[in-house]
């Protein structure tokens, strides 16, 4: 059986959507036809589209979940799998919960796979843009060993401990940004319609005006005569870059050139690693090889370059060296990090010690960026004050002398 979609007119001549299970259209047709619905359109669920753009970027018209509603559904099913519940039955539940079609096609396309005699990680593997190598290689480590519940309730650790972590870091950065666009706004606002109107009472003046007016007055000609030209300019540089940046040398080297940057390389690193510590103890505990855990891990980096160090670090390993020792010749992972791996294949217990190294470095992280959220606020407000303080003594400058200036 496969998951169907679709659009149908009930008694009251309203338009419905859902989705059904059929051997067939038209089965699912009949279906829709016993439950008085008149069907409009009926089709596959989650088809792939088959046109030229379809063919030339396979990914854009697949299904997307929410990180929340991904933790959400694998949280359910977790639960319904740990319940003993056959897991057709468990995919078909958790289908019923979900109020988006959408991703209600996505589980029952599962279950269908699922259905037919195929695997949980294989049935997952048709929506790589939604299970990621890691999800399915736990699910499938899970399944070889008997113990897919537990594997799933980890895996809704995981998935809502990375959702709250993001929810988190959004949030701190809502309000300096927002702070920062207002300030722009109100001095853009002041330059371009309030500092002309005022400045026109010097307009007349045979007497040369203060260095600051006349540089305002210079900068508001500027912003009303260029400003939209300047912004429309930055949006077209944004565009072009992140056009240019889509090109796998230019990214890594862009990638390289910010593991460079004071700062921002220590928040990069501090970033990847803790993903790549936390990855690589869920795999290892699930049962996953090391090897194959490593190279899943370091899958899940976002910057290229400490991608690739991943893999040289899979090499080193596979050729007879420690873990820790791999980590340490990279030079791109925290000493301790290093140390915490060095203790863990120590004492046998390595995917614990990854995993503290995991928290310890997000609450550094956290605490870090915490700290420059905790600057970057007053120093928003400090900016907005000094650019109105600034306007405000360019104006009144010449108005001090405005007795002289009228002579």
């Amino acid at each position: 059986m496969a998951a169907y979609r679709y659009r149908a007119l009930n008694h009251q001549g309203k338009l419905v959507k859902g989705v059904l299970e059929g051997d067939s259209e038209r089965q699912v047709r009949g279906l829709l036809r016993v439950q008085n619905l008149r069907p409009v359109e009926v089709a596959l669920a989650n088809k792939k589209t088959t046109t030229t753009t379809a063919r030339q970027r396979p990914g854009l018209f697949q299904p997307r979940v929410s990180a929340a509603d991904f933790a959400l559904l694998t949280r359910q099913l977790a639960t319904l799998v740990l319940s003993n519940l056959p897991l057709d039955e468990c995919l078909q539940a958790t289908a019923e919960q979900t109020r988006k079609p959408r991703t209600k096609g996505l589980l029952l396309q599962v279950r269908s796979r699922v259905a037919e005699g195929h695997t949980l990680a294989y049935a997952m593997g048709e929506f790589p843009q939604v299970f990621s190598e890691m999800y399915r290689a736990m699910v499938n480590a899970g399944e070889h060993a008997g113990h897919l519940g537990p594997v799933l309730e980890q895996l809704a650790d995981y998935s809502e401990q990375r959702q709250y972590t993001q929810q988190k870091l959004k949030m701190a950065m809502i309000y300096p940004f927002i702070l920062l666009g207002v300030a722009v706004a109100v001095v853009a606002a002041l330059m371009i319609f309030v500092v002309p109107e005022l400045v026109g009472i010097f307009a007349h003046s045979k007497k040369e005006l203060p260095v600051l007016t006349r540089t305002l007055i210079a900068t508001s000609d500027f912003s009303r005569a260029y400003g939209l030209w300047v912004l429309l300019g930055a949006t077209a540089v944004a565009f072009g870059l992140g056009y240019l940046l889509r090109n796998p040398r230019r990214k890594k080297r862009w990638h390289a050139i910010l593991l460079k940057l004071p700062g921002i390389s220590g928040l990069v690193t501090a970033m990847d690693s803790a993903r790549f510590a936390s990855t690589l103890s869920i795999l290892m505990a699930s049962g996953v090889p090391l090897l194959d855990s490593l190279r899943i891990a370091g899958q899940v980096l976002t910057n290229l370059v400490l991608r690739a160090d991943c893999l040289i670090l899979v090499d080193h390993v596979q050729e007879g060296s420690s873990l820790h020792r791999a980590l340490q010749q990279s030079g791109r992972f925290p000493p301790m990090m290093v140390h915490m791996v060095a203790s863990g294949e120590a004492s046998g217990e390595l995917e614990v010690m990854l995993e503290r190294s995991a928290t310890n470095q997000e609450r550094e992280l956290e605490m870090t960026l915490g700290t420059m959220m905790s600057i970057l606020e007053p120093l928003m407000v400090v900016f907005m004050g000094g650019m109105v303080l600034m306007i405000v003594l360019a104006i009144l400058l010449p108005i001090f002398d405005l007795n002289t200036m009228v002579r």
